[in-house]
């Protein structure tokens, strides 16, 4: 939980709190509800948004009634995660995932409306789909995306979905909201993600999410494969060896 500052902090410290308040709550804050939770004026904190604002750490949202995470915070925060000690770490668990599942694997996470790989380790065989690290893949149509959307508060699945066009990529690409929500639906009962070559044709994928100590959906492990070599049911098989990854991944965020 984020607790409230004090109203004599820093400049600093209110600017800190209030940008770990936005990333903690995983949605948007109206004016007011930032100056409750903080125990701050609202003119403070109206102060705090602008500059926060202009330098790009938060956005407007709802008819620019509400603020949530900027991009240039999300950039922070994959910086952060990409050259850290752990992620020595977090790459060794990838690739003992990959000798187990004999399959490509990938650490993904959330970056606006999109999907951004975070690592990758790939298989030996000849055919397979490279995609570098930092690549961004879209949502609604992969497997690490469909999860993110997924596990998403109500209220910000519902501004995404506004946004997206649904554009079909394959013949399997679901075009249709409701019928994604459904999807959406699934995987949070499931807890997995499944890309029924719906980004790329003759490619299924298989994620799971990879949860913080307070259940917050961080990352996203996938494996995919051509469909000439594993099929859902096969890629299910694999499951376990994912969940046992992503427990292990979850230590090191």
């Amino acid at each position: 939980m984020i607790k409230k500052t004090r109203a004599a902090g820093s400049a600093a410290e209110r600017t800190l709190d209030l940008l770990a308040l936005l990333a903690h709550s995983g949605r948007a804050q109206s004016l007011a509800s930032l100056a409750n939770a903080l125990n701050l004026p609202k003119a403070t904190v109206h102060r705090l948004t602008s500059q926060l604002l202009e330098a790009g750490f938060i956005a407007r949202a709802n008819d620019d009634k509400e603020f949530l995470v900027g991009a240039a915070l999300r950039r922070l925060a994959l910086d952060t995660l990409n050259h850290d000690t752990a992620q020595g770490l977090r790459h060794v668990v990838l690739a003992d995932l990959v000798k187990e599942v004999g399959e490509t694997c990938n650490f993904t996470t959330l970056d606006g409306a999109s999907v951004r790989y975070l690592d990758r380790v790939e298989s030996t065989w000849p055919w397979r789909l490279t995609l570098e690290v930092g690549a961004k893949v879209p949502l609604h149509c992969t497997a690490s995306g469909k999860l993110f959307l997924a596990y998403m508060t109500d209220d910000m699945q519902q501004k995404i979905l506004s946004t997206l066009s649904l554009q079909p990529l394959t013949d399997f690409t679901i075009t249709d909201r409701l019928k994604l929500e459904k999807e959406c639906e699934s995987i949070v009962n499931q807890g997995y993600s499944i890309d029924r070559q719906e980004f790329v044709a003759g490619l299924i994928a298989l994620a799971v999410p990879v949860k913080n100590t307070e259940g917050r959906v961080l990352g996203g492990l996938a494996v995919h494969a051509p469909t000439s070599r594993l099929s859902v049911e096969g890629a299910l098989k694999h499951l376990p060896a994912l969940k046992n990854a992503a427990e292990r991944m979850s230590k090191l965020l």
